[in-house]
């Protein structure tokens, strides 16, 4: 999986040691007495995100002279549009429609590739309690969200326009994240819950929620989003943490028994693993213009952007 590192020891005197079993750590050492170069990524605790946990465990970063330094944000991607803002990363995992919607209104950042080229599929949950039964059931209830901007905030808009409700009659309850959402809903919450299926799935096999319905996103889900300062200062940094990662996800569905890796790490049954496998493509190619253009739409239409603009606003060259 590690990609070559030679291009690191370009204009030094490589010993034969080097070439052969001792070569990674000659190439480390080299990368070390130049200075590592810091940068702080973040993503939510799924299993999307498995693919940069392989990378940082086997050093493929390093190699490259990069500490990659991963934080988890399991409030989602409102919370991470907000760290990038504030320049407390780097570089994020964040939701398509919420990175958008996030630069339309003035944030210093720019989608430098697709992550994930596939929908997701957002479950939409109540109490395992609740009396309703049917997504009808839920026209005037209100909708737990981790925060303004997130992805359950910004697709509670997409499924009530989908069902022919008023969008603009939504009401929220902000309960942080996945466990405040458990807390909530526990509690006699009269409100239904949108998360990814597939993360949510343990909780609805033991009755902590109980699903009454999917809503898939009608574009790519996950983008790779770096703040403009990180962009200007470090373009080169940025190529190789692409390249790694690009590798990484290309092989993903190949790596053995990587089915129940997948269900061992993040606690599920390997018939769910396998069926979100066979769902999920990673992209490693830049977000096109016509799907910038398409969210664009979508969020305008539903009053959540002022105006639509040009998608080299959004997107790295």
């Amino acid at each position: 999986m590690r990609l070559n590192a030679w291009s690191w020891t370009k204009g030094y005197n490589i010993p034969p040691v080097a070439q052969g079993i001792y070569r990674r750590d000659y190439i480390l050492l080299i990368v070390k007495s130049k200075g590592m170069e810091k940068v702080k990524i973040i993503g939510v605790p799924e299993h999307f995100n498995l693919p940069w946990h392989l990378a940082l465990e086997e050093d493929a970063f390093q190699d490259r002279g990069i500490d990659l330094q991963w934080r988890d944000v399991p409030q989602g991607s409102g919370r991470m549009c907000q760290l990038l803002q504030e320049g407390k990363a780097d570089l994020g995992i964040v939701l398509t429609e919420g990175a958008l919607r996030s630069i339309s209104q003035g944030n210093p950042c720019k989608i430098v590739q697709q992550f994930i080229a596939s929908p997701l599929l957002w479950g939409i949950h109540v109490s395992g309690n609740s009396d309703k039964g049917s997504l009808e059931a839920l026209e005037r209830a209100r909708v737990a969200i981790s925060r303004m901007g997130s992805g359950s905030h910004l697709m509670a808009y997409i499924h009530a326009q989908q069902r022919g409700w008023d969008p603009g009659s939504l009401e929220f309850d902000l309960i942080d994240d996945l466990d405040g959402a458990v807390a909530h809903l526990a509690s006699g919450a009269d409100a239904y819950f949108m998360w990814e299926h597939f993360t949510t799935k343990p909780l609805v096999d033991n009755g902590t929620f109980k699903r009454l319905g999917d809503c898939p996103t009608p574009w790519p889900c996950f983008v790779v989003v770096a703040t403009d300062a990180f962009i200007a200062k470090r373009p080169g940094v940025l190529k190789h943490i692409l390249e790694i990662i690009n590798s990484y996800t290309l092989e993903f569905k190949d790596i053995p028994s990587i089915d129940r890796t997948l269900s061992n790490r993040y606690g599920q049954q390997l018939t769910d693993v396998r069926a979100w496998l066979a769902a999920t493509q990673w992209g490693q190619s830049q977000l096109d213009r016509q799907t910038v253009g398409e969210v664009q739409e979508k969020l305008l239409g539903l009053h959540l952007i002022e105006g639509i603009k040009d998608p080299d606003l959004f997107l790295w060259p």
